[in-house]
Protein backbone atom coordinates (compact mmCIF):
# COMPACT_ATOMS: atom_id res chain seq x y z
CA UNK A 1 0.00 0.00 0.00
CA UNK A 2 1.35 3.41 -0.99
CA UNK A 3 2.22 5.90 1.75
CA UNK A 4 -0.48 8.52 2.43
CA UNK A 5 -0.20 12.18 1.57
CA UNK A 6 0.86 13.67 4.88
CA UNK A 7 0.09 17.29 5.83
CA UNK A 8 2.82 19.73 4.89
CA UNK A 9 1.37 22.92 6.38
CA UNK A 10 2.98 22.43 9.78
CA UNK A 11 -0.27 21.62 11.56
CA UNK A 12 -0.29 18.57 13.87
CA UNK A 13 -1.45 15.26 12.44
CA UNK A 14 -1.95 11.71 13.71
CA UNK A 15 -2.49 8.29 12.25
CA UNK A 16 -6.05 7.43 13.25
CA UNK A 17 -6.89 3.74 13.57
CA UNK A 18 -10.63 4.26 13.27
CA UNK A 19 -13.21 4.40 10.50
CA UNK A 20 -15.51 6.56 12.63
CA UNK A 21 -16.35 9.80 10.78
CA UNK A 22 -17.16 11.33 14.17
CA UNK A 23 -13.62 10.80 15.46
CA UNK A 24 -12.19 12.23 12.25
CA UNK A 25 -14.43 15.29 12.56
CA UNK A 26 -13.59 15.87 16.23
CA UNK A 27 -9.85 15.78 15.57
CA UNK A 28 -10.20 18.28 12.74
CA UNK A 29 -12.27 20.52 15.02
CA UNK A 30 -9.39 20.47 17.51
CA UNK A 31 -6.83 21.41 14.86
CA UNK A 32 -5.40 17.93 14.29
CA UNK A 33 -5.39 16.33 10.84
CA UNK A 34 -6.35 12.62 10.98
CA UNK A 35 -4.53 10.33 8.56
CA UNK A 36 -6.47 7.04 8.23
CA UNK A 37 -4.57 3.92 9.25
CA UNK A 38 -7.23 1.33 8.51
CA UNK A 39 -7.02 -2.48 8.58
CA UNK A 40 -5.70 -4.51 5.68
CA UNK A 41 -8.00 -6.91 3.86
CA UNK A 42 -6.80 -9.91 5.88
CA UNK A 43 -7.55 -8.20 9.21
CA UNK A 44 -10.85 -8.63 11.03
CA UNK A 45 -11.22 -5.70 13.45
CA UNK A 46 -14.55 -7.07 14.72
CA UNK A 47 -12.66 -9.96 16.35
CA UNK A 48 -11.00 -7.50 18.70
CA UNK A 49 -14.39 -6.29 19.97
CA UNK A 50 -15.72 -9.62 21.25
CA UNK A 51 -16.11 -9.39 25.04
CA UNK A 52 -14.56 -12.06 27.21
CA UNK A 53 -16.96 -13.95 29.53
CA UNK A 54 -17.97 -11.77 32.50
CA UNK A 55 -15.53 -9.05 31.42
CA UNK A 56 -16.26 -5.74 33.21
CA UNK A 57 -17.07 -2.86 30.79
CA UNK A 58 -14.08 -0.71 31.83
CA UNK A 59 -11.65 -3.61 31.45
CA UNK A 60 -13.23 -4.50 28.12
CA UNK A 61 -12.94 -1.05 26.56
CA UNK A 62 -9.34 -0.65 27.76
CA UNK A 63 -8.37 -4.06 26.38
CA UNK A 64 -10.00 -3.46 23.01
CA UNK A 65 -8.38 -0.03 22.68
CA UNK A 66 -4.92 -1.42 23.49
CA UNK A 67 -5.47 -4.22 20.97
CA UNK A 68 -6.54 -1.74 18.29
CA UNK A 69 -3.47 0.39 18.99
CA UNK A 70 -1.11 -2.60 18.82
CA UNK A 71 -2.68 -3.73 15.54
CA UNK A 72 -2.36 -0.22 14.10
CA UNK A 73 1.30 0.12 15.11
CA UNK A 74 2.06 -3.27 13.54
CA UNK A 75 0.17 -2.17 10.42
CA UNK A 76 2.22 1.01 10.18
CA UNK A 77 5.48 -0.93 10.40
CA UNK A 78 4.30 -3.52 7.89
CA UNK A 79 3.47 -0.81 5.37
CA UNK A 80 6.76 1.05 5.98
CA UNK A 81 4.94 4.36 6.17
CA UNK A 82 6.65 7.38 7.76
CA UNK A 83 6.80 7.35 11.54
CA UNK A 84 4.12 9.30 13.37
CA UNK A 85 1.82 9.40 16.37
CA UNK A 86 -0.86 6.69 16.27
CA UNK A 87 -4.25 7.07 17.98
CA UNK A 88 -6.94 4.48 18.63
CA UNK A 89 -10.19 4.56 20.58
CA UNK A 90 -13.14 2.40 21.49
CA UNK A 91 -16.55 3.20 22.97
CA UNK A 92 -18.98 0.94 24.76
CA UNK A 93 -22.28 1.38 26.56
CA UNK A 94 -22.95 -0.39 29.84
CA UNK A 95 -26.12 -0.92 31.85
CA UNK A 96 -26.37 -3.04 34.99
CA UNK A 97 -22.75 -4.04 34.40
CA UNK A 98 -23.58 -5.53 31.01
CA UNK A 99 -21.82 -4.43 27.82
CA UNK A 100 -24.06 -3.18 25.01
CA UNK A 101 -21.97 -3.23 21.87
CA UNK A 102 -22.98 -2.64 18.28
CA UNK A 103 -26.34 -4.25 17.44
CA UNK A 104 -26.23 -7.28 15.21
CA UNK A 105 -29.52 -6.41 13.48
CA UNK A 106 -32.63 -4.24 13.79
CA UNK A 107 -34.24 -6.52 16.38
CA UNK A 108 -31.13 -6.40 18.54
CA UNK A 109 -31.06 -2.59 18.26
CA UNK A 110 -34.69 -2.39 19.41
CA UNK A 111 -33.95 -4.59 22.42
CA UNK A 112 -31.01 -2.40 23.42
CA UNK A 113 -32.99 0.81 23.14
CA UNK A 114 -35.86 -0.63 25.18
CA UNK A 115 -33.31 -1.56 27.84
CA UNK A 116 -31.99 2.02 27.95
CA UNK A 117 -35.46 3.60 28.00
CA UNK A 118 -36.24 5.72 31.03
CA UNK A 119 -33.03 5.06 32.88
CA UNK A 120 -29.37 6.02 33.19
CA UNK A 121 -26.56 4.12 31.56
CA UNK A 122 -22.80 4.50 31.36
CA UNK A 123 -20.76 5.34 28.27
CA UNK A 124 -17.08 4.46 28.42
CA UNK A 125 -14.55 5.57 25.83
CA UNK A 126 -10.89 4.63 26.04
CA UNK A 127 -8.33 6.47 23.92
CA UNK A 128 -4.74 5.34 23.42
CA UNK A 129 -1.75 6.93 21.75
CA UNK A 130 1.57 5.48 20.59
CA UNK A 131 4.67 7.55 19.86
CA UNK A 132 7.74 5.49 19.09
CA UNK A 133 8.05 2.88 21.87
CA UNK A 134 5.85 4.82 24.30
CA UNK A 135 2.17 4.09 24.93
CA UNK A 136 -0.47 6.01 26.87
CA UNK A 137 -4.15 5.29 27.58
CA UNK A 138 -6.93 7.22 29.27
CA UNK A 139 -10.52 6.27 30.05
CA UNK A 140 -13.53 8.60 29.96
CA UNK A 141 -16.69 7.67 31.89
CA UNK A 142 -20.01 9.43 31.37
CA UNK A 143 -23.57 8.83 32.54
CA UNK A 144 -26.53 9.45 30.25
CA UNK A 145 -30.17 9.55 31.33
CA UNK A 146 -32.77 8.73 28.68
CA UNK A 147 -36.44 9.64 28.81
CA UNK A 148 -39.01 6.87 28.52
CA UNK A 149 -39.21 5.78 24.90
CA UNK A 150 -42.39 4.67 23.18
CA UNK A 151 -42.45 1.66 20.91
CA UNK A 152 -43.17 4.00 18.00
CA UNK A 153 -40.06 6.09 18.77
CA UNK A 154 -37.88 3.00 18.97
CA UNK A 155 -39.31 1.53 15.77
CA UNK A 156 -38.86 4.78 13.85
CA UNK A 157 -35.29 5.19 15.06
CA UNK A 158 -34.35 1.62 14.19
CA UNK A 159 -35.95 2.01 10.75
CA UNK A 160 -33.79 5.09 10.14
CA UNK A 161 -30.71 2.86 10.28
CA UNK A 162 -28.86 5.19 12.65
CA UNK A 163 -28.45 2.60 15.46
CA UNK A 164 -26.41 0.25 13.31
CA UNK A 165 -22.68 0.34 13.94
CA UNK A 166 -23.20 2.34 17.17
CA UNK A 167 -22.42 1.07 20.65
CA UNK A 168 -25.67 0.86 22.59
CA UNK A 169 -27.61 1.28 19.32
CA UNK A 170 -27.67 5.09 19.34
CA UNK A 171 -25.69 8.17 18.33
CA UNK A 172 -25.94 11.12 20.71
CA UNK A 173 -25.09 13.52 17.89
CA UNK A 174 -28.12 12.32 15.96
CA UNK A 175 -31.86 12.07 16.58
CA UNK A 176 -31.24 10.28 19.88
CA UNK A 177 -30.08 13.59 21.35
CA UNK A 178 -33.78 14.44 21.70
CA UNK A 179 -34.10 11.63 24.25
CA UNK A 180 -31.29 12.71 26.56
CA UNK A 181 -32.57 14.27 29.78
CA UNK A 182 -29.20 14.64 31.42
CA UNK A 183 -25.49 14.01 30.85
CA UNK A 184 -22.82 13.81 33.50
CA UNK A 185 -19.37 13.59 31.94
CA UNK A 186 -17.90 14.23 28.49
CA UNK A 187 -20.18 14.87 25.52
CA UNK A 188 -17.30 14.28 23.09
CA UNK A 189 -16.49 11.07 24.94
CA UNK A 190 -20.04 9.88 24.36
CA UNK A 191 -19.69 10.79 20.69
CA UNK A 192 -16.56 8.64 20.56
CA UNK A 193 -13.42 10.63 21.44
CA UNK A 194 -13.11 12.47 24.78
CA UNK A 195 -11.64 15.93 24.22
CA UNK A 196 -9.82 16.41 27.52
CA UNK A 197 -8.23 12.98 27.64
CA UNK A 198 -7.30 13.07 23.95
CA UNK A 199 -5.70 16.49 24.35
CA UNK A 200 -3.63 15.25 27.29
CA UNK A 201 -2.36 12.23 25.37
CA UNK A 202 -1.52 14.23 22.26
CA UNK A 203 0.44 16.67 24.39
CA UNK A 204 2.41 13.80 25.90
CA UNK A 205 3.22 12.70 22.36
CA UNK A 206 4.49 16.19 21.56
CA UNK A 207 1.49 17.49 19.60
CA UNK A 208 -0.07 20.86 20.46
CA UNK A 209 -3.45 21.28 18.75
CA UNK A 210 -4.53 24.83 17.81
CA UNK A 211 -1.12 26.37 18.62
Amino acid sequence: MSPPDLPTDGRPWVYLASQSPRRHELLRTWGVTPVPLLPDAHEDPEELEVPAPNEPPAAYVRRVTRAKLAAAVARLRRRSWPAGVVLSADTTVAVDGAILGKPTDAADAAVMLARLSGRAHEVLTAVAVAHGPRRWLRLSRSRVLFKWLTSAEIDAYVTSGEPMGKAGAYAIQGVAALWVRRIHGSHSGIVGLPAFETGELLARAGLTPLR
